[in-house]
C-alpha cells in the first residue's frame, strides 16, 4: 500500500511501487517475473527523475512541508557524532522551537542552533511547530556569542513557517530580538554555516541565518514570507498561495541565481523524505567542505566578508552583475544534476 503521506503528484510513482511489491512477493519468481521487476524498476526511477525535475514552486513548498522529511532531530543523530543540548536563555525560558548545543562533526566540535517542528502532535506542541518566540532567539544568540568568544565554528539549521506571531510574543519584543539577532550575527568571529533543511520562512529563519556560508537543500525554500502570508496580503485569501509560490523566487534554484545563497545541496531522488540516510550523507559532506574552506579565513576578514557578502544582494540592478551570477547559478546547478546522476 501507498503510504498515508503522499503528495499529489507522487501518486504515479508510488502506483509503480506497489506493482513492483506485489511482483517481488510472488513465490513463483520465473524468468519473465524478473524481467518485468527489473523493468519496474528502471521506471520507477525514470519517473521519479521525471517528475521531481520538473517540479513547480507551489509543488516545492509541499516537499518542503512533508510530513515524513527530516527533521533537525534527525539530522542530529545522523549527522553529528555527539551532541550537548544547552538549554534557556538566561532570562525568560527555554524554547524548544530551537534547539541549542555543542556537537561534534567528525574531529570538529562546532555550536548547534536549529528549528525543529516536531512529528507527532505532542512533539509539535513541545516545539511549537517550530515557530520560536523571542526567547527563542535569545536563546540562540545566547549560544553563538558564546561560540564566538571561543573561535568555535556555528551551524544553524533553519526549518520553520515563521516566528511566532502571537500576542505574547510580540509583547516580549519578537521583532526587536529578531533584529538584534541579525546585528550581532553579523560579527560574530567564528565561522556560521546556516542550511534551510525545509521551510525558511520569513524573520522566523533569518534571526538565526546570517551565515558566512549559506545553504539551502535543493527541495526547500527560503523566503521573506511564506506563500499563504504573501496571498493573504497581495491577493487578500491564502487560496492563492501557489499563485504567490511563482512570484517569489524563493526556490533554492532562484536564490542561487540571485546571489542569496552560496550553495544548492542534492536531494536523494524523490526529495529527502525517501532516503533520510543519503540525504544525511550528502549534507555532512557539504558541512565538512564549507567548514574546511571558513576556517581558514582569519577571524577580522571573516567579519568584513560576510559584511561585503550583504552588501552585495540586491544585483538585479547590475546588468553585468546579473549576468555573472546566472553564469555562477548555471554551474552550480550542473554540479547538482551531477550530483543526482551520479
Amino acid at each position: 500500500m501507498p503510504p498515508a503521506h503522499q503528495l499529489p503528484f507522487e501518486r504515479p510513482v508510488y502506483e509503480l511501487e506497489d506493482q513492483l511489491a506485489r511482483l517481488e512477493s510472488q513465490p513463483d519468481q520465473s524468468a519473465n517475473i524478473r524481467e518485468a521487476i527489473r523493468n519496474l524498476r528502471v521506471e520507477i526511477r525514470r519517473k521519479t527523475r521525471e517528475i521531481y525535475d520538473g517540479l513547480d514552486p507551489w509543488q516545492i513548498v509541499q516537499v518542503s512541508r512533508h510530513q515524513e522529511r527530516p527533521q533537525t532531530l534527525d539530522y542530529i543523530e545522523l549527522v553529528f557524532d555527539e551532541f550537548v543540548e544547552l538549554h534557556g536563555d538566561r532570562a525568560y525560558s527555554d524554547d524548544r522551537a530551537i534547539l541549542t548545543g555543542f556537537a561534534r562533526l567528525e574531529d570538529r566540535k562546532v555550536m548547534f542552533v536549529g528549528q525543529h517542528k516536531g512529528r507527532n502532535l505532542q512533539e509539535r506542541n513541545e516545539h511549537n511547530y517550530g515557530m520560536a518566540n523571542p526567547e527563542g532567539y535569545r536563546k540562540a544568540m545566547v549560544r553563538m556569542e558564546m561560540a564566538s568568544r571561543y573561535g568555535i565554528p556555528i551551524i544553524c539549521f533553519i526549518d520553520t513557517p515563521g516566528a511566532y506571531p502571537g500576542v505574547g510574543a510580540e509583547e516580549r519584543g519578537q521583532a526587536y530580538n529578531i533584529a538584534v539577532n541579525l546585528r550581532e550575527m553579523a560579527t560574530l568571529k567564528s565561522p556560521v554555516i546556516g542550511v534551510v533543511i525545509g521551510e525558511g520562512g520569513s524573520g522566523g529563519a533569518l534571526g538565526i541565518s546570517i551565515a558566512d556560508h549559506m545553504a539551502v537543500l535543493q527541495f526547500a525554500y527560503y523566503s521573506v514570507i511564506s506563500p499563504e502570508g504573501c496571498a493573504g496580503i497581495l491577493w487578500k485569501h491564502p487560496r492563492h498561495a501557489d499563485k504567490a509560490a511563482h512570484a517569489l523566487k524563493f526556490t533554492s534554484s532562484d536564490l542561487l541565481r540571485l546571489g542569496v545563497i552560496d550553495e544548492v545541496i542534492a536531494e536523494p531522488p524523490g526529495g529527502a523524505h525517501r532516503d533520510h540516510r543519503q540525504m544525511a550523507t550528502t549534507l555532512k559532506a557539504s558541512l565538512l567542505a564549507a567548514l574546511r574552506d571558513l576556517s581558514a579565513i582569519p577571524a577580522d576578514e571573516l567579519v568584513e566578508r560576510r559584511y561585503q557578502k550583504f552588501r552585495r544582494m540586491g544585483v538585479f540592478n547590475d546588468p553585468e552583475a546579473l549576468a555573472q551570477a546566472a553564469a555562477e547559478s548555471e554551474a552550480a546547478s550542473a554540479n547538482v544534476n551531477g550530483q543526482q546522476s551520479s
